[in-house]
């Protein structure tokens, strides 16, 4: 959850309103924001490097820190806060915003070797601007506050904003070698390769943690201008020739990103909350991008679409019961402007809203808007009484019994390696119905673990100093897929032990069998017909061949026991024999 922090006076003054810290906290609640900290830039300073020397001359005027939802983006910035409270209070109107049409448009044209880094581009124009110092700084921060929290640190996209006064349009954005790529980057006095400027910025406490972004790539991605003259080398820095200052009038703004969407919403967010400050208020000056293969899109969009809620349906969700036009009143204070039509709410999402992508969002907005507080608490409409599951219930009930028998529990991670449950156990991955990772961190983790045996052999190795005999157990879930089940895959609770002796000891596990049997109350099959299980002789590449067999239950196998095989204990550096079993528990629940 992000963290603003906006000076009391400013914000207090643009509220046209002064409050006590509890007043003002109060109202932050029941907008659904929170008032973390009341602070200074001196007290800051000095709890976040605790140098009373270097805050000395920092400033004592009061901060106020809140906490924002991560997907409000309209929030982050003084401009967006104020307006938000204000709308909530009902002093103001939802700002409608508009397109104003120049006599040109800028263009930016997207050149198709950028495909290579960062293909996506957007940008837009906000026309006499006047900045305050406050309202600088705000920008600024604006920017800093989505390349933290949307732009997921600018590897999504990354923001770049210059004085277009000293520009000269039309733009192109393109991908060159780090040799061709020469420029003063921001507040800078000598020109820099792009080579350069990674060595250069190599150390910057802000840059750096940005340059690998880019770095190992064969061609970086800038922006020029008709003059060649370079904007900005995204996602690092921009050109010290195009910063914008508090003399700055007209801006321009472009964002290149590896997601067009994220550009997108970041944009509407930055023209939105800033186009307040310009001659002719809530008005941007769109932008012609032309992309690789010739055609034109307008940016920003700043789409307003339209959503219809059942009136019904939520009241019921929230637990309320307020009429149509109530209902709507609410929505309106959430900055969604509703009207009622008929048993349904016509709700309009501004450009500004993109949190809101379904209508539970909506509904989340009218109980914010009713209060939590006020919602009545109430008994459920039907009792019912709440019991454990059966299976985590039986679960429980086999530790503490498997426990009593002599063997020690472990518990063992759900993720393993691809070559644990493959190759260390003389197994295909490939025929087996395991559940992979996508883009796996670890070698440690890339698949869902399809039996609960390696764990177990890994837990072996790790306390193999210990005296023997060491008989383990474990009972979990394994996931094993299945093109049958809703989500592709389905979770299997099983019962896994491993006795690791100088003699493989399979009488140990069987004897575990026999008593976990026993306490399921399932008898030794004596003789056809009967209901019960057995043991049937199989072959299997983990354990030794002939000494292995199936656990069946009512003629279906439900799992394996046996001596593990040679092989496979050399896999996972065990030097002693180990017999196990492993079958599942969920027929019996």
């Amino acid at each position: 959850m992000p963290t603003i922090g906006v000076k009391r006076d400013l914000l207090f003054e643009a509220l046209g309103k002064t409050y006590t810290d509890d007043e003002f906290q109060e109202l932050c609640f029941a907008f659904g924001l929170e008032l973390d900290e009341v602070t200074t830039e001196k007290q800051m300073l000095t709890k976040e490097q605790g140098d009373v020397a270097a805050a000395a001359n920092a400033s004592e005027e009061i901060i106020y820190r809140i906490d924002i939802p991560a997907n409000r983006y309209d929030l982050l910035c003084l401009e967006g806060l104020v307006t938000g409270l204000l709308v909530f209070q009902g002093k103001l109107k939802p700002p409608k915003f508009q397109f104003v049409e120049p006599a040109k448009r800028q263009v930016l044209k997207i050149d198709p070797s950028t495909a290579q880094i960062r293909p996506y581009a957007v940008a837009a124009v906000l026309r006499n601007v006047t900045f305050t110092q406050a309202s600088y700084n705000s920008f600024i921060d604006l920017q800093d506050k989505l390349h933290q929290n949307i732009c997921r640190k600018r590897t999504l996209v990354a923001i770049g904003t210059h004085d277009l006064d000293t520009l000269q349009g039309p733009f192109s954005y393109e991908a060159l070698a780090p040799e061709q790529i020469k420029f003063k980057p921001l507040n800078q006095t000598k020109e820099m390769t792009g080579s350069e400027l990674m060595d250069f910025y190599a150390t910057h406490a802000q840059l750096k943690q940005y340059l690998p972004i880019i770095r190992e790539s064969p061609v970086y991605p800038v922006i020029y201008d008709a003059n060649r003259v370079v904007l900005s080398l995204p996602p690092i820095i921009n050109g010290d020739h195009s910063k914008i200052s508090l003399k700055t009038k007209n801006v321009f703004i472009e964002c290149t990103a590896t997601d067009r969407t994220k550009a997108k919403v970041v944009l509407d967010t930055i023209v939105c909350l800033f186009s307040e400050h310009c001659a002719q208020k809530f008005t941007v000056e769109p932008c012609d991008v032309v992309q690789p293969d010739g055609s034109v899109i307008s940016y920003p969009e700043l789409e307003v679409r339209e959503e219809r809620i059942s009136v019904k349906r939520a009241n019921a969700y929230i637990g309320i019961d307020e009429p149509a036009e109530k209902l709507a009143d609410m929505l309106t204070r959430m900055y969604l402007e509703a009207k009622v039509d008929g048993d349904s709410l016509v709700v309009k999402i501004p450009p500004t809203r993109h949190d809101v992508i379904h209508a539970c969002d909506i509904y989340e907005d009218v109980a914010i808007a009713y209060g939590y507080n006020n919602i009545k608490k109430s008994l459920p409409a039907f009792m019912q009484i709440a019991k454990q599951f059966p299976l985590n219930k039986l679960t429980e009930q086999l530790r503490e019994q498997v426990a009593q028998a002599g063997f020690t529990e472990a518990l063992t991670f759900t993720l393993c390696s691809r070559d644990d449950i493959g190759r260390k156990l003389n197994k295909n991955i490939d025929a087996l119905p395991a559940v992979h990772i996508g883009n796996p961190k670890t070698l440690e983790f890339q698949v869902v673990r399809t039996t609960l045996l390696p764990g177990l052999l890994k837990t072996l190795v790790a306390n193999r100093k210990m005296p023997l005999p060491l008989k383990l157990f474990e009972i979990s879930d394994v996931v094993v897929a299945d093109e049958s089940t809703e989500v592709g895959a389905r979770n299997e609770r099983r019962v896994c032990a491993v006795n690791c002796n100088k003699t493989a000891g399979f009488e140990v596990v069987h004897g575990l069998l026999d008593r976990v049997m026993q306490l399921l109350s399932v008898p030794w099959k004596t003789a056809s017909g009967s209901k019960g299980y057995y043991l049937q002789a199989t072959e299997d590449p983990s354990y030794f061949p002939g000494r292995c067999a199936n656990v069946m239950y009512d003629g279906v196998v439900i799992g394996k026991i046996g001596v593990l095989h040679p092989t496979v204990l050399q896999a996972f550096e065990l030097t002693t024999p180990c017999s196990a079993v492993e079958f599942t528990i969920e027929p019996f629940v």
